[in-house]
């Protein structure tokens, strides 16, 4: 056999074993995000935001303080306030990425600072995506974390005693 052809099937090798793990890489990702744990203020805010996303509103609506001034009813009246204003909750941008940059705790109080990362089709000298950072309030209420006020993510009306009518 000749050094080229060695060669040549070194390099057919090393392809197929890039391709094989390629692939053992890619089928073990997960096929969603999941939701984390309910006992931190970053887990409640991930959770929150994450169920936003996966447009799973009664989940979403459990995150929210009931003692917020206009708490809405119920999870029914929780959804439509997120579907009526899709522009302040992105409920239709998949190429939105979420992620906690910073927690802020002071006894029963929390700040979550959230970096959004928004992708887009840019040009050839356009990097095709910007961010920006907001922060969620959360309160504790009888050891459960719960979201008080949010720059993002948020409908106003909530903060107000009138409500969301």
């Amino acid at each position: 056999m000749k050094n080229t052809d060695k060669f040549l099937i070194g390099i057919v090798a090393g392809v197929v074993i890039l391709v094989v793990v390629s692939l053992v890489i890619a089928l073990r990702q997960p096929d969603q995000p999941a939701y984390g744990p309910d006992d931190t203020p970053e887990g409640v805010a991930h959770n929150y935001l994450l169920a936003l996303q996966l447009k799973d509103f009664p989940r979403a609506y459990g995150y929210l303080s009931p003692v917020l001034a206009g708490y809405p009813a119920d999870a029914e009246a929780f959804e439509r306030s997120v579907l009526d204003n899709p522009y302040w909750f992105s409920i239709n941008d998949d190429e939105v990425s979420l992620a906690i940059e910073a927690v802020n705790t002071t006894n029963d109080r929390a700040q979550v600072v959230v970096r959004r990362t928004v992708f887009y089709r840019g040009s050839l000298f356009d990097s095709g995506q910007y961010s920006d950072t907001f922060e969620m309030t959360l309160l504790s209420l009888d050891g459960q974390w719960k979201i008080t006020d949010s720059d993002r993510y948020w409908d106003n009306c909530w903060n107000l005693f009138e409500g969301c009518s």
